[in-house]
Formats: C-alpha cells, sequence, structure tokens
C-alpha cells in the first residue's frame, strides 16, 4: 500500500492538531490515503507493549510517520517491520526526548523531571503550559497555543504520566539504524523541545537519509505549517518513488 501513510500523534494533544497537514497532502496527491491513528490508550510505559498494540492494529506495508512521540514511535515500529514498512516520516521527533550523555541535543533532564513532576500534581495545567511550548517560537504564539489547547482530547492523568514516561525512556538511535527504508526527518529551528541541533546530530549518524529544518517556525509546525510540511513530504514520496 504505497499510497497510504499513517502518522500518529505526539504527546497529550490529540489527532487535530495533524488535521490540516493530511488535507494539505491529499491536496497534493490525491492518490495519497492520509489515516491518522490516535495512540493506544495503555496504563504502560513499556515500549514492547506499545508496539505490539500498533502492529497489531496499523495495517502493513504503508508509510509510516508521526509527530514528536508519535515520530519516535513511528520510527521503533519501523524498525520492527523491516520490508513490510514502506518508508519512515518524522515531524520535530528526537532520537532521545531527554538528554544522554552521548546525545546531548535533546532536552535536559533536570527539566523533563520538573515537567513528569507538574504532570503529576496538575494533569490539566501541564498540558496548558505544554501546548504554549510546543507553539513558542511560532509567528502567532499565542494563538497557535490556544488552537492546540482547544483541541487537546481528556487523557486520564495515568494515561498521560505513562505515555511521559514512555518518552524519557526511548532512544531510537538503534531503530534509525536499522531500518534500511526511505527516511525523511522535518526539525524545527525555533523548536522549544527539540533542539534545532538534533537535525545536525542525526545527519551525522545517517549521513544518507533526508532531513530538513524548517526556519523560524515552532514545534508544532505541523499546524503552523501545514502546506510547507506537505510540500516537503510530497517531494520525499515523488523522489522515493523515482528511486
Amino acid at each position: 500500500m504505497r499510497n497510504r501513510l499513517v502518522l500518529l500523534p505526539g504527546w497529550g494533544l490529540g489527532s487535530e492538531p495533524l488535521a490540516p497537514l493530511a488535507a494539505a497532502l491529499q491536496g497534493l496527491q490525491p492518490s495519497l490515503r492520509v489515516q491518522i491513528e490516535p495512540l493506544p490508550l495503555l496504563d504502560s510505559a513499556d515500549l514492547n507493549e506499545w508496539l505490539d498494540e500498533l502492529d497489531a492494529n496499523l495495517p502493513e506495508d504503508v508509510w509510516l510517520g508521526g509527530w514528536s512521540l508519535g515520530g519516535m514511535l513511528a520510527t521503533e515500529l519501523a524498525a520492527r517491520r523491516g520490508e513490510r514498512c514502506c518508508g519512515l516520516i518524522t515531524l520535530a521527533s528526537n532520537a532521545c526526548f531527554v538528554a544522554r550523555s552521548d546525545w546531548p541535543q535533546a532536552m535536559p533532564e533536570t527539566s523533563f523531571a520538573a515537567f513528569l513532576a507538574s504532570c503529576e500534581s496538575n494533569a490539566p495545567s501541564t498540558l496548558k503550559r505544554f501546548s504554549l511550548l510546543c507553539a513558542q517560537g511560532a509567528a502567532d504564539a499565542r494563538g497557535l497555543g490556544r488552537l492546540l489547547a482547544a483541541s487537546a482530547p481528556h487523557t486520564s492523568p495515568t494515561e498521560l504520566l505513562r505515555q511521559l514516561q514512555l518518552l524519557a525512556a526511548l532512544d531510537t538511535r538503534a531503530a534509525l539504524q536499522a531500518f534500511t527504508g526511505p527516511q525523511l526527518h522535518l526539525f524545527a529551528a525555533a523548536d522549544a523541545l527539540v533542539p534545532a541541533a538534533a537535525a545536525g546530530a542525526l545527519l551525522s549518524l545517517l549521513p544518507d537519509i533526508e532531513i530538513g529544518l524548517l526556519e523560524h517556525a515552532s514545534h508544532a509546525f505541523v499546524l503552523e505549517r501545514p502546506h510547507e510540511v506537505a510540500a516537503a513530504l510530497a517531494a520525499f514520496f515523488s523522489e522515493a518513488k523515482d528511486d
């Protein structure tokens, strides 16, 4: 099903931020079917349980992609599926969301620990703050933040915490190296959550993959600039088809 793309959303904000991108992409490529798949509602931070759930519910032989946490999960699933995945697309997704000694281009561990503690004490307030962080760097950060917060689904605090714990534990470098299909990874220069330097670090890790950096864009560039992102994806699909 090379004409089908499955997109996974990021933490806490649901599927709505990806809807304008899906519409823009289908406008450019009418034959492409774009499916936005909500994250599983699991009371678990075990990666294998997440991958089992996604693998069982998503069609095979499709393009896999996602925004932020969704992109990291798509990466792991692509590596698991191997030739049963047409290609991989990540949007504002770091190889490690939380910084490590050998991957410093990520959120500092102390900052993430404070964010996790905030979610434990007041998940709704933390989600609102997260919406603002996602929008930071956008031309209209306040308006974009309001849009993100307004469309966020009502996810239980326990599930939000498990997703954050999963996010902290994820290290997709081995999966990125294992997956031999075509890959496109888009980053934002003004991202407040995933440092722009992660783009260069990923290119050093995998010199043969496609990497793009959107200037003057926020972590939520999927909603902020859907037509620009759709054009980049359409070009990537065309190149992959030619190959």
